[in-house]
């Protein structure tokens, strides 16, 4: 598993909204899925309005988001 850092932006009514989101997942292709799932559930964006910037794999010590964080952490206590 890697972790993904995806940053775009997508149209929420008349306004476009910039996002960044990381993700662990198998491939660039996974971690796109997990992206238009999580904004177009969140926020009701259909998927031809999400635009994808960069998209990323970074390191372990990389990842800002709370959540990621803790399950790579919990990963790699697990592994010692």
């Amino acid at each position: 598993m890697s972790i993904f850092r995806i940053s775009g932006t997508f149209k929420m009514g008349s306004r476009t909204a910039k996002f960044t989101k990381e993700f662990i997942a198998d491939t660039t292709e996974r971690a796109k899925e997990l992206t238009y799932s999580i904004i177009g559930s969140k926020h009701g964006t259909k998927r031809s309005h999400i635009s994808f910037g960069k998209i990323e794999e970074i390191l372990p010590e990389e990842v800002t988001d709370p959540v990621v964080k803790h399950i790579v952490e919990a990963k790699q206590d697990g592994d010692r």
